[in-house]
């Protein structure tokens, strides 16, 4: 099983110890395939820095934990026309996911994508 996980759910893993943690230590265990999308890790870092104040020691010692938790890490890749103005959503094309895992509601409107699904970090826990 691939899965590619947004922003919202890296950002959710460190900073409360619930669900999206889980989700991320399963991945580390290799419970699943983690795709990394490059403009993921690059927004979670600038998140980590701008919103929550973290300093660059924790953000590269975050984003270290992210990159050893991914099984591919997928570089940037222009979205089509057909697809949205997401990079997550090309990037999930672009790695044949099965999944992109989101608490964005301007992407769970979509449902899926080819195959992915699109689902909340809750649906994507129970299939454990």
């Amino acid at each position: 099983m691939r899965a590619v996980l947004d922003t919202n759910v890296l950002i959710s893993a460190f900073v409360t110890d619930g669900l999206c943690a889980r989700i991320l230590r399963r991945a580390r265990n290799g419970e699943f395939a983690f795709v990394l999308c490059a403009s993921v890790l690059e927004e979670f870092r600038r998140t980590l820095r701008d919103k929550f104040g973290f300093d660059n020691g924790e953000i590269a010692f975050f984003a270290a934990l992210v990159f050893e938790a991914a099984s591919e890490i997928r570089r940037p890749v222009k979205p089509g026309p057909w697809i949205c103005r997401d990079a997550i959503l090309a990037c999930a094309a672009k790695a044949d996911a099965d999944f992109v895992i989101t608490g964005n509601e301007d992407l769970l409107v979509l449902e899926s994508l080819g195959k992915a699904k699109i689902i909340r970090p809750r649906a994507f826990e129970l299939l454990f």
